[in-house]
């Protein structure tokens, strides 16, 4: 008796099963796991914002309105929010896109846009303007004060 042979069919079958596990498994946690920013968000009181201590709730510093371009926006990664501006009204809204959860990249003749798969986002109501995405963006509470500050709220 001897010691048995795998050929190499064998190998190759196996190598093809294992490498088309892995790529099915990596399609199924992209399409059913959890959305990007929907765990871990940190909020309890970021210690690189600004505190308002007057009512109890924190707010945190978002901007200060000047760096906001009017007619324009600005993204905040970290707090994985986008900042509209024309000229006295700021507007904020989640820049998560409603597609499939990658992040805006900006904002640009009036709309918010999506480098994944080109939706785009009305500026002043989050509306969607062009596909894929066929939900809006979830507008954000913030607030404006009187020294051209932007919380949120």
């Amino acid at each position: 008796m001897g010691t048995p042979q795998v050929s190499r069919r064998s190998v190759l079958e196996g190598t093809g099963v294992a490498l088309a596990a892995g790529a099915l498994g990596y399609v199924g946690f992209v399409a059913l796991g959890p959305v990007p920013g929907s765990e871990g968000d940190n909020d309890d009181g970021d210690s690189s914002g600004k505190g308002s201590g007057g009512d109890g709730e924190d707010s945190h510093f978002l901007a200060a309105v000047d760096d906001i371009p009017d007619g324009g926006g600005m993204v905040l990664s970290d707090d994985k929010l986008v900042l509209t501006r024309d000229g006295d009204s700021v507007r904020c809204f989640s820049a998560v896109c409603t597609h499939q959860g990658c992040l805006v990249a900006g904002v640009q003749d009036g709309e918010i846009r999506c480098p994944c798969h080109g939706s785009a986002f009305d500026a002043a109501t989050g509306a969607v303007v062009r596909g894929p995405a066929s939900d809006p963006l979830e507008p954000e509470d913030i607030e404006v004060t009187d020294q051209g500050e932007v919380l949120r709220a």
